[in-house]
């Protein structure tokens, strides 16, 4: 496990694949999702399954895994009445993912998310949960951190930025767009069965160009339906100069389960994927509702 190999395929221009979902794979192999943690918790409650769903999807091809810390945030865990678990379960979530990678070439992801931090907290209140995850994960030693900050809001994304640039770990940006009224492409999510209409935050292009001058490491489209995600990858790709990423969802989330809807065949999401890499994306893989079969249907593009 080193980032020194993601750093060589960058620096080559070469596709990185990253994993699907998580919290999903683990639904299908009978995992019990927590109705406030979500997949959060099964590094504890659910560890050998935790270890396979990784394990399958190294043996699908991928470069990169994540470990299962998403919905495990400080701010989280302490609003449900876990905060006496907040270190071993995100310890251990690192652990089960390095036991999975140790005997390969795959590298190790620490989620550091955006879940549970709600607008109405304020930035003061969120700051400390974004620091206290991020020094969690790189003492656990875990060889890249992505920020997945999808779903947030313009300031929150802002605020988790400045926390990840107090360490010297590589960092990635994940954050998520959709299509307003008008077909234009801005910051916000629909991934709720139960909304009318999509979260919108923004103007996706001015507000990406902003987060390119507080971070300089790869920005990745994420969490995001199939179609908006490519216009997001091609605004992306013409206004920034750093590595760009693409990893859509499927479905949509009802407490506490992934909703498997939007069906789609792996060649098709093979095809979806390759023109995320025609509108340049160098980082490619799946979110919630993308899962093994998927992300082996994509492993064919590392070269």
């Amino acid at each position: 496990m080193s980032y020194a190999i993601i750093q060589e395929r960058i620096d080559n221009h070469k596709i990185i694949i990253l994993d699907g979902g998580i919290g999903g794979e683990l639904q299908k192999i009978g995992a019990k999702m927590d109705k406030g943690l979500w997949c959060g918790r099964s590094s504890i409650d659910n560890p050998s399954e935790l270890l396979k769903v990784h394990e399958n999807y190294i043996n699908a091809g991928v470069d990169v895994i994540t470990a299962n810390t998403y919905a495990s945030t400080p701010i989280s865990m302490r609003k449900y009445g876990y905060e006496d678990i907040i270190l071993e379960c995100n310890q251990k979530s690192v652990q089960i993912a390095k036991k999975a990678a140790e005997n390969s070439k795959v590298s190790v992801a620490g989620s550091v998310s955006t879940y549970g931090s709600f607008h109405k907290l304020g930035i003061k209140n969120l700051i400390p949960s974004f620091d206290e995850h991020i020094k969690i994960l790189v003492d656990a030693g875990v060889d890249l951190i992505i920020l997945e900050a999808m779903s947030s809001q313009e300031d929150i994304i802002e605020a988790v930025l400045e926390c990840s640039n107090k360490i010297n770990l590589p960092t990635w940006l994940s954050i998520s767009c959709v299509f307003d009224e008008n077909n234009k492409v801005m910051l916000g999510y629909n991934d709720n069965m139960s909304a009318t209409e999509p979260s919108v935050y923004g103007d996706f292009e001015l507000v990406t160009k902003k987060f390119s001058t507080l971070h300089k490491g790869p920005m990745l489209v994420a969490h995001s339906e199939m179609n908006v995600t490519n216009e997001g990858v091609k605004i992306l790709n013409k206004n920034l100069n750093n590595i760009i990423g693409a990893y859509p969802n499927r479905g949509h989330y009802v407490k506490p389960e992934w909703k498997f809807t939007d069906k789609i065949e792996p060649k098709d999401y093979l095809n979806k994927i390759n023109e995320y890499i025609k509108s340049g994306a160098l980082i490619v893989g799946g979110c919630c509702g993308i899962g093994v079969e998927e992300i082996k249907a994509i492993s064919i593009l590392k070269k």
